[in-house]
């Protein structure tokens, strides 16, 4: 082999300047940072600042042990009031969820047709409606729902447990962002956001009570999501005031709040965070299994609107 000190006499200092050079441009900069922040995945998909997502709450699918013997074409008519009445009311996007599935699965369990009928109903949601939609299937179930989204058009989706580990009402649940991602990229659906709740709902943190909600927020945009949820402990809780400033403050990401959220704490959430997702409280008597009421969702979009003037 030869030394440097033998190839720059040989070749002359020119010629290994110009290999290095050429070298240079060959090498492409790498920045191993999360590349979520580059964009505003809200402003993007929204066309506003601040979004109001719907939730259209699935009735329970055949197979389900809620399932009451309804036709799928009944469960599609349900889903789809819901949607159609929100969109009437102005809403900015929604979300379909299989929320009537209950108990949930966890995400290894869940059959097939879990995935044709949120396919097939996302899609019917979205034709009739036109509003950007996003998936959320239960429990934590990321990649049924990237399929699902390539599949309908649907442009984001929910995972309640993105990064780390939780113990859930369904047992324990690991955070599955890197098979996810692998995933979607597997099934060219990177146009599909990330939407992932930090200090997850309906579980038990013992597992991560050493780490602070600001670390746990930090590993969401690290493991690549597009926009972080705040919650309260369950369906129908909002975050408080502290925890919905501290996730916004350690993060870059747009932070959403994705329960409890009504036409009395509209003002105090919007005025922190980015948009939210909002169910329970637009349906009839306040119960998320009722239909979706028309009078109450457009009183809820008049005070969004004007808060957003």
């Amino acid at each position: 082999m030869w030394e440097i000190n033998q190839i720059i006499p040989f070749f002359g200092v020119r010629a290994f300047e110009k290999g290095t050079t050429d070298r240079q441009r060959r090498v492409k900069r790498v920045n191993i940072s999360s590349k979520s922040t580059d964009t505003d995945a809200i402003l993007n998909i929204f066309k506003t600042e601040r979004a109001v997502i719907g939730v259209v709450h699935c009735p329970a699918f055949p197979g389900s042990p809620r399932h009451d013997g309804r036709s799928f074409d009944q469960i599609l008519d349900a889903a789809l009031f819901d949607a159609e009445t929100y969109a009437a009311a102005g809403i900015d996007g929604l979300i379909v969820e299989n929320h009537g599935d209950i108990p949930f699965l966890r995400p290894d369990d869940l059959g097939p047709e879990t995935t044709a009928f949120m396919t097939a109903a996302t899609r019917r949601v979205i034709e009739a409606t036109g509003l950007p939609t996003g998936i959320n299937i239960l429990a934590n179930a990321p990649l049924p729902a990237f399929a699902v989204a390539a599949a309908s058009g649907a442009q984001f989706i929910r995972v309640n447990q993105w990064a780390n580990a939780y113990v859930a009402n369904e047992g324990l649940l690991d955070g599955d962002a890197a098979r996810a991602l692998r995933y979607r990229k597997t099934i060219a659906a990177e146009g599909v956001a990330v939407f992932a709740d930090s200090h997850v709902k309906h579980g038990a943190h013992a597992i991560t009570a050493d780490r602070s909600i600001e670390e746990l927020t930090r590993d969401l945009e690290f493991f690549d999501a597009e926009v972080v949820i705040a919650t309260g402990q369950r369906t129908g809780d909002a975050a408080t005031n502290e925890e919905l400033e501290t996730i916004v403050g350690a993060t870059g990401l747009p932070v959403i709040v994705g329960s409890g959220v009504t036409v009395e704490n509209a003002e105090r959430i919007l005025s922190r965070a980015r948009g939210v997702i909002i169910g329970s409280s637009l349906k009839e008597d306040g119960v998320w299994w009722n239909p979706v009421d028309g009078d109450r969702a457009r009183r809820f979009m008049d005070t969004a609107r004007a808060l957003r003037t």
